[in-house]
């Protein structure tokens, strides 16, 4: 997609751009805030046990473990 300097285009370009850009949005399904936080929440809870976030990165599988130390005589 090319990118477009928005200084370049017409008053008319930009509403035109900004007409088609709300014809998109009117078409979008709307839902309910707590509805959608209901479900995240589910959805986070049940890949809890899998998330390296909330449980940590095992050592034997951690790229960024010391392999050894610096000794410096």
């Amino acid at each position: 997609m090319p990118v477009i300097n928005m200084d370049d285009l017409t008053d008319k370009d930009k509403a035109l751009m900004e007409l088609n850009q709300k014809k998109l949005e009117v078409k979008l399904e709307r839902w309910l805030t707590s509805k959608c936080c209901e479900e995240i929440k589910d959805y986070i809870q049940a890949r809890e046990e899998e998330d390296t976030l909330v449980k940590g990165i095992s050592e034997e599988k951690n790229p960024f473990k010391e392999k050894g130390g610096c000794v410096i005589c």
